[in-house]
């Protein structure tokens, strides 16, 4: 039987944590779907819109080679609905969630894998702000 896996994030300003991330989530199965958040809800949850649009950010994950499938996700409270339209298996997040998708383990498992240090999208937008 195919394991089908399922995560979410923002995905702005890709950098090498977001593909260890996605490439270690596959690692859970054989077909790999990926929420990218709409910029309506990156601000809702960041205060900020993201630096590349919703559409050049699907471009972006959907070109890598770890990742089948991408589509958008509207709001964080329509984390099972996803789930249970796309029959994911298996629901995989970044450790700084750990905890917070522990409800849906009546539908699928879950799995917190944690970030790569030192590194983050705000960390490297700070980098290369020009003072």
């Amino acid at each position: 039987m195919k394991e089908r896996v399922i995560t979410f994030g923002t995905f702005d300003v890709f950098h090498v944590g977001h593909l260890r991330i996605l490439e270690r989530a596959r690692k859970f199965g054989n077909y790999l779907m990926v929420g990218v958040s709409t910029d309506a809800l990156n601000f809702s949850k960041k205060g900020r819109i993201p630096f590349y649009n919703q559409d050049e950010r699907m471009e972006i994950i959907s070109a890598l080679s770890c990742v089948d499938e991408v589509f958008l996700e509207e709001s964080l409270e329509l984390k099972r609905h996803y789930i249970n339209i796309y029959k994911a298996d298996v629901l995989v997040m970044g450790d700084d969630w750990a905890g917070k998708f522990d409800e849906f383990k009546d539908i699928c498992s879950v799995i917190y894998l944690p970030r790569t240090p030192s590194i983050s999208t705000t960390a490297v937008i700070e980098k290369i702000r020009i003072p």
